[in-house]
């Protein structure tokens, strides 16, 4: 395989560890127990490993899951295909925080729960450590300095090498990382967010946050539940068994798969998806490698976290990372200006009283 037909590696923020510039999310691993509730296009045991196989094939390094993605069961797909790995050449991920039981200590990011998360995932993925430890949303419930000491610990005692964060506000992302510099708190080294061409509020604030502090950007949801594949059609609708089409269904309409109806009488989306179709044609690619070169673009992004049900899938997501291609000035532009939102107080005003006043690269704090 060619340099420039196998995924090339980047940096995770301003850490020293490097991980291919996608990264194949495991979500779609596994049936949720709870009958009822399990998305379309879950992989079982065999076609995961297939799929992570096939990953490693084309460069991948960096794998991510989550102790509640399908109850568990994910990590336990992933730890049952890592055995047969070697463990070091794989960068693995996994969060904390969503419910793992019933009782009032299942949940959030409290020492306790912690603790007690950070062995059952040890467990599943049957491994002596996990190389990113990701807090998968902030927590109300617990003061900070209860997590980052707990955090701390973990990676001091070598169950954990490195700490992200995920689903958070500008606001708490900053006060996160001040009060990482305030005492002896281990750092973090990224941030994993929604980030899209149908999601660009992530530029409003975190993005200028893990520039200037030397976070690395994961995004998730690069297609926006399918949206942005070029299945979704105005006279069509959803395909069936696709996500927008089982949102609608269950009336389930989550940041990750949203349903027809949610933009289905948006004329700002279909033209923007009409845009996508026009550099898709130019470049010869898919609109989902399109989608996903974007981001590729974008500062402070590390590695796009994709998901894939079937090889075909995974090969055309994984060919946007490659190096054999690229979206030109002119086309960035016409991407940019289709999915630009209209920005609101203060985040237009502060950004517009910034002419001649921004710098160069990393502002200095």
């Amino acid at each position: 395989m060619s340099d420039s037909t196998s995924l090339p590696l980047r940096y995770v923020g301003n850490c020293g560890v490097k991980v291919s510039n996608i990264c194949l999310g495991a979500m779609t691993f596994g049936e949720r127990p709870k009958a009822g509730v399990a998305l379309p296009g879950q992989c079982d045991e065999e076609l995961a490993h297939s799929l992570l196989d096939k990953f490693v094939a084309l460069g991948g390094n960096f794998v991510d899951t989550a102790d509640v993605y399908s109850g568990g069961v994910s990590e336990k797909i992933v730890g049952s295909w890592l055995k047969k790995q070697e463990r070091e050449k794989i960068v693995l991920a996994t969060k904390v925080r969503f419910p793992t039981g019933t009782g009032p200590n299942d949940v959030g990011l409290s020492r306790k729960h912690i603790m007690f998360a950070v062995e059952e995932s040890l467990k599943r993925l049957d491994t002596p450590y996990i190389d990113l430890y990701q807090t998968h949303c902030w927590d109300d419930g617990t003061p900070l300095e209860e997590t980052l000491s707990t955090l701390t610990d973990l990676v001091r005692c070598g169950k954990v090498r490195y700490l992200g964060l995920s689903n958070v506000t500008g606001w708490q992302l900053q006060k996160i990382i001040d009060l990482t510099k305030t005492k002896p708190y281990e750092p973090f080294v990224s941030l994993q967010v929604q980030y899209s061409l149908l999601c660009r509020q992530t530029e409003w604030e975190l993005q200028d946050v893990c520039k200037r502090e030397g976070l690395g950007i994961l995004p998730w949801s690069p297609l926006k539940g399918g949206w942005l594949t070029g299945k979704m059609t105005r006279d069509g609708g959803a395909p069936a068994g696709s996500r927008a089409a089982w949102a609608d269904e269950k009336k389930m309409f989550l940041q990750s798969t949203p349903g027809f109806s949610t933009y289905g009488n948006d004329d700002k989306v279909w033209n923007l998806l009409d845009v996508l179709q026009s550099v898709a044609k130019e470049t010869g690619r898919s609109q989902a490698q399109v989608a996903i070169r974007w981001l590729l673009h974008q500062s402070a992004v590390s590695s796009v976290v994709i998901g894939a049900k079937t090889l075909s899938q995974l090969e055309d997501n994984c060919a946007a990372g490659f190096n054999n291609w690229t979206l030109n000035e002119d086309q960035l532009k016409r991407l940019g200006e289709a999915s630009d939102v209209p920005i609101p107080y203060p985040w237009e005003m502060t950004w517009r009283c910034q002419t001649g006043r921004k710098r160069d690269g990393v502002v200095p704090v």
